[in-house]
């Protein structure tokens, strides 16, 4: 079995039930038309970009080359998460946390898997350890993303109780222990509700990509266990990083709380 090209009308014709949304949006007065067009337009965009950049990088097979591209999709990463916080802390420290969770995670997922469990020839071959790091990446980073905000949002709303623990002698991590259990709960409820409803509800993406492009089932369904296995693992090592870093950044030296430190809202 061979996978079937798609040309520029095929995709022409796919784009079309772009439209019902459109309508969806006149129709109920949200507005968002042209946001529809912008992202549709800037996704097609930047997928061709990726596109491009993967083949040249591809026929290379240079582990420098493949590194920069990492650290490139790190940077967006970070950008993403920074202007996803509705308060964050001020500061460098927060861009450094939000970027160096994910990464640092997506990275030990990915020699993981490119050195002990598949195995390619060479470990750094850009066709496997790539898409294996953007995966790791992407999923991080939603964790992080979630476990920042929730810490923000519980530290504000807990302030009265935190400072509490804190004036009877608690540490900052113990006075943050409750906020921090329930951030670190909200990161990681996506992959854990993904993983239990892989394959029942629905099929993951990347086992279908590889039907369509023609590989067994059996060996696509081992494929995506092994990924969901490592964007777990990768997940739950952000998840930690990121809650365990915003006790810091959110506290000082002298365990007192520093809720100052937020940008207004």
């Amino acid at each position: 079995m061979t996978y079937l090209p798609l040309d520029l009308f095929d995709l022409s014709l796919a784009a079309l039930l772009l439209i019902a949304n459109g309508v969806i949006s006149i129709w109920f007065r949200l507005g968002l038309e042209r946001t529809l067009a912008i992202s549709s337009l800037r996704m097609v965009v930047q997928l061709a970009l990726v596109a491009l950049a993967l083949k040249v990088i591809f026929g290379l097979d240079n582990p420098l080359w493949t590194a920069l591209f990492a650290l490139f999709m790190t940077a967006a990463a970070a950008y993403e998460v920074f202007s996803r916080q509705e308060r964050r802390v001020a500061g460098s420290l927060t861009l450094a946390l939000g970027a160096g969770a994910p990464f640092l995670a997506g990275l030990i997922a990915t020699m993981f898997a490119a050195v002990v469990v598949i195995g390619p020839d060479p470990w750094y071959a850009p066709r496997y350890v790539l898409p294996i790091f953007g995966m790791m990446l992407g999923n991080a980073l939603a964790g992080t993303s979630l476990v920042l905000n929730a810490m923000t949002t519980g530290a504000e709303t807990e302030r009265a109780a935190i400072e509490a623990r804190i004036a009877l002698g608690a540490t900052r991590f113990e006075a943050l222990d409750t906020v921090l259990r329930r951030a670190l709960t909200t990161g990681l409820m996506p992959i854990l509700t993904a993983m239990a409803t892989t394959g029942i509800v629905a099929l993951p993406g990347m086992m279908t990509g590889q039907i369509l492009a023609g590989v067994e089932p059996v060996e696509a369904a081992k494929y995506q266990v092994m990924i969901l296995f490592l964007v777990a693992g990768s997940t739950g090592l952000a998840v930690v990083a990121a809650g365990l870093g915003s006790v810091l950044l959110l506290t000082d030296e002298r365990h007192r709380l520093r809720l100052d430190r937020l940008t207004p809202k």
